[in-house]
């Protein structure tokens, strides 16, 4: 029996992923590292936890939980069975008026946050990905930041948890007795653990003067994350309480935390952020205790180095380009609950600016648009280093800390250490009040000779940061694979041996994360490389950080962004290697429908890359590829006047064909038709809209050249049943409506059927009739707004987003129409032009928006919001927004794809009645209906209904 069948005795076929492409997708993580597991699974319940844990001891194939793979340490790839959880953890409580907050470890941290934002409070974990970083890192990794230090992370605000030992015994250790239900069921382990604790405390064995317990106090008032965290000994009594800290930072390797409770922290809504800059590393560092004395929650250290990386962004401060070499720059922020306590945050900066040595005046600010760049010059050294890297090497982001007082030598004795291993653009920064400094180095590992190289510099950092400096090796990103060669260097043999002996206890089949934290291989740093297989200039940059998977709409159903990336990298490197094999033609195809068909290329993958890649047009360049003749395309687009009366027609016989035989029946049809034509077809489904049933003329005065998209000429009538029948106009003439009521005179020309952004074969891959498309329209919009003198209005935001980001695929000629032209969107139109003009009469309702991928991207969304606060008595976006990956007809022919992207959000939406329901797109006011069964349509629509005059009828 293969592995695939004994598994699916203890989790649903459904839930196993044995396929290649799947384990190749799973194989790497945000390190270095690249492991190809057996199997993913993905548990959806504690019970299917038990069955796994007694599974590998039975087959003794060892397995590794994962949750977001954002780790930089190696500790979430495996060689055995990879324990999915980022797919079926995601409950959460808000408890004790806040002050707590429950939680499954498949969250993302940042929604969390979110969560938390209306009622002032937040968690006290504070990574640097915490809007792609989960909950099951942050505690096991015991995951901290830029201002949370060593009293806000995971260890000191854990308040309790429900956890899972691999031999199956779980315990909730919040319930009333539960440390005596620990101790009389698991007596062998709570008695070793009080051993362990014991040893520390009578250990006599001295190192520089210093206990062992000595040791372990000392080196936890800095940030250290390299081993196990020894300090639960000495800072609890209890077996419960010691272990459950020892959980937390122990990177899966000892047990599974299924649930935690955090206690929650004041979220503080006044800053003041300045950035100081300094001759040198030596004076700023110098600087470093009188800032830290001021009360500053953060004080992020950059070398010269880290600020060239920035320095041509255009949002950061342009004194970056002026400063000399060897220059530093410390990035401060004090934080207030009010404004007395920032008033004094302000004269203790001033203070300090007094005694410290700047090589300029500093620039304070409490504007947030200000702090906001000013932090853009921390945040983009490492999407600017990783971005400039050179092709095939691997960005690696190391984390260390040093005593406070011997930081200024530290970071010299680094910078000399990258000259001496040739990283020219090594860079360091960090979290100076803590003494915890990042470095990037780019390093390739083709050859052995580069492993050798990579491996030398390791052995002489080691050596740096735990010899001379007695720092820590690892502060934020955990041991994993990375250090594990070097715990007990950092900690000595005593100390290691309480480990390993604390690792047995636990998991004495040493089933659980293996190789991770303990790891007699002493080269394990070195084996187990990833090598960035050149694949497209596209997406060459990638350095894998899986910043982009929380924005995915298809991660739920097939594959991300970054592990679309992997594969083609893994598919590249077969290729090269001349494996024309089974193994290659298998992924290949796989990667057809799993890659490329269910991608939604909506692009929001690009908002969160830290290295700018937009993994939809990669994708849409595979789909270019795959287009071998444009015939038919470029025939549809020189007749879409004729294309458009087929569609409208088709959609009329689709409704009819509904009443008759219903959603199912056509579907059946379509899908005998799809097995005759072997081509993949678009499905019907119920809340398919109705082709328009006029557009209205209006030819007079002109102040707006009004565009209805070729989507709205199409389905731009809703439902009957929308608004309870409140507005039986279609889009367009809605739209005519509210604009009259405003006095402003919309112009539709004549001849606007035919007319197309050309979004539709751009996505398909049709470029050269995207682009022929593009020409025709934006020729004509010449000539409708007399040559750029009226703002085009568009009502369909997707397609403002398509005519807005279309220069790259203009003539030299098209480019120069398309900069004399203004268009708006429709939610620009309404929130900037039409109500300021018009009275408004609030309804009485509660309304959800679904702002689209493309109002985001274009950053209407917050105006969205606005306009529907002012139109309704309240307005709400979802906490779990995403895209409905309706994108076009891609719902229609892959409905599984918006069913699985829009399942979070369906969830949130249908938890309470709402009064209406709000998009700014056809294609995914279609797709969330049908997710919801609710009836969403148009901004415009709730416009309308609030400015009506009190006796107006309905329309």
């Amino acid at each position: 029996m293969d592995l695939q069948s004994q598994l699916s005795q203890v989790i649903h076929p459904s839930r196993i992923h044995a396929r290649l492409i799947d384990r190749i997708a799973y194989a790497n993580d945000a390190s270095y590292f690249r492991l190809v597991p057996q199997a993913v699974v993905q548990p959806n319940s504690i019970g299917e936890i038990q069955s796994l844990f007694k599974f590998t001891q039975q087959n003794k194939i060892p397995m590794t939980f994962r949750a977001a793979g954002t780790s930089l340490s190696g500790q979430a790839v495996t060689d055995g069975i990879l324990v999915d959880i980022s797919k079926h953890w995601g409950k959460y409580s808000i408890e004790d008026n806040a002050k707590h907050i429950r939680f499954q470890l498949g969250i993302v941290g940042g929604f969390l946050n979110n969560v938390l934002k209306s009622h002032k409070r937040r968690i006290g974990p504070d990574p640097a990905s915490i809007d792609a970083c989960m909950m099951g890192g942050i505690l096991a990794n015991n995951s901290s930041g830029m201002r949370c230090g060593v009293v806000e992370n995971s260890y000191r605000t854990i308040h309790s948890m429900t956890f899972v030992l691999p031999n199956g015994f779980i315990l909730d250790t919040a319930s009333p007795n539960a440390n005596q239900v620990f101790e009389n069921e698991q007596p062998h382990i709570a008695k070793g653990l009080l051993e362990l604790k014991r040893r520390i405390i009578t250990s006599t064995i001295e190192y520089k003067g210093e206990s062992l317990a000595d040791k372990i106090h000392r080196r936890y008032q800095m940030k250290n994350t390299n081993g196990y965290l020894l300090n639960a000994f000495l800072d609890f009594n209890s077996p419960l309480d010691i272990l459950t800290h020892l959980l937390i930072g122990s990177e899966g390797t000892l047990g599974f935390i299924a649930e935690a409770v955090l206690h929650t922290l004041p979220d503080y809504p006044r800053r003041y952020t300045g950035q100081l800059y300094f001759k040198n590393i030596q004076d700023a560092a110098s600087a470093i205790a009188s800032i830290k004395e001021s009360g500053v929650r953060a004080a992020e250290i950059m070398d010269r180095a880290s600020l060239r990386s920035v320095e041509h962004h255009p949002d950061v401060p342009a004194i970056l380009r002026q400063l000399p070499d060897g220059a530093a720059a410390i990035l401060v922020e004090y934080q207030a609950e009010d404004a007395e306590t920032i008033s004094s945050f302000k004269k203790e900066a001033a203070h300090v600016i007094q005694k410290i040595k700047l090589l300029h005046d500093p620039e304070f600010t409490d504007d947030p648009i200000a702090q906001a760049n000013l932090w853009k010059t921390r945040k983009g050294i490492i999407p600017f280093i990783g971005g400039m890297r050179a092709a095939g090497t691997t960005c690696i982001n190391e984390d260390v800390a040093f005593p406070v007082q011997h930081l200024a030598e530290a970071v010299t004795d680094l910078q000399q250490l990258f000259m001496d291993f040739g990283y020219a653009d090594g860079a360091v920064f960090g979290h100076a009040k803590d003494g915890n400094l990042h470095f990037l180095v780019n390093q390739a590992f083709n050859t052995d000779a580069d492993t050798r190289h990579f491996d030398g510099f390791m052995q002489a950092m080691v050596k740096l940061v735990s010899g001379k400096y007695n720092g820590a090796l690892k502060a934020e990103h955990g041991t994993g694979r990375n250090m594990a060669p070097f715990v007990e260097t950092e900690w000595g043999a005593e100390a290691y041996a309480i480990m390993r002996n604390l690792k047995s206890l636990l998991d004495p089949d040493n089933m659980l994360n293996p190789g991770v934290m303990i790891n007699p291989n002493p080269q394990s740093h070195a084996t187990h490389l990833k090598s960035m297989t050149l694949v497209s200039p596209q997406i060459d940059k990638c350095i894998e950080c899986g910043f982009c998977e929380s924005r995915c709409p298809s991660r739920r159903l097939t594959l991300s962004p970054r592990q679309r990336i992997v594969v083609q990298r893994e598919l590249t490197h077969m290729r090269l290697a001349d494996s024309f094999s089974a193994e290659l033609d298998s992924v290949a195809n796989d990667f057809s429908y799993a890659g490329v068909d269910t991608c939604a290329a909506d692009g929001l993958c690009a908002t969160a890359c830290p290295v700018n890649i937009n993994t939809g047009d990669f994708i849409k360049s595979q789909r270019a590829q795959a287009v071998t003749n444009e015939a038919s395309a470029l025939w549809i687009a020189n007749h879409f006047t004729l294309a458009e009366r087929t569609i409208s027609t088709a959609v009329t016989l689709g409704h009819f064909a509904e009443k008759v035989i219903g959603a199912k029946g056509i579907n059946s049809i379509i899908r005998i038709a799809e097995k005759i034509s072997s081509t993949t077809l678009p499905k019907w489904n119920n809340s398919i809209t109705y082709s328009l049933k006029k557009l209205p003329k209006l030819h007079g005065e002109k102040e707006f050249i009004y565009f209805p998209s070729c989507i709205s000429r199409q389905l731009g009538q809703p439902s009957d049943s929308h608004l309870e029948g409140d507005c039986h106009l279609g889009l367009a003439e809605t739209f005519f409506t509210i604009a009259q009521r405003a006095n402003i005179n919309l112009y539709i020309p004549e001849n606007v059927t035919g007319y197309c952004c050309g979004m539709p074969f751009a996505s398909k891959g049709y470029k050269q009739t995207y682009q022929a498309t593009l020409h025709k329209t934006l020729t004509q919009m010449w000539t409708w707004s007399e040559h750029g003198k009226y703002p085009i209005v568009i009502d369909t935001t997707s397609c403002t987003h398509t005519l807005r980001t279309c220069s790259g695929d203009l003539s030299p000629e098209d480019k120069e129409i398309w900069k004399q032209l203004t268009v708006l969107d429709d939610v620009e139109f309404l929130h900037d032009h039409l109500l300021p003009k018009q009275d408004i009469h609030p309804v009485d309702q509660d309304v959800i928006l679904h702002p689209n991928c493309s109002a985001r991207k274009l950053g209407l969304d917050g105006k969205m919001l606005a306009i529907a606060q002012r139109c309704a008595k309240s307005a709400t976006v979802p906490l779990n927004l995403g895209c409905c990956a309706f994108a076009g007809d891609r719902g229609l022919l892959f409905p599984e794809l918006t069913k699985s992207a829009t399942e979070k959000e369906t969830a949130e939406v249908l938890e309470q009645d709402y009064d209406g329901y709000y998009s700014s797109n056809i294609p995914c006011e279609i797709g969330m209906a049908e997710a919801t069964g609710k009836d969403y349509v148009s901004i415009v629509y709730l416009v309308e209904r609030a400015s009506r005059q009190k006796d107006e009828k309905n329309i």
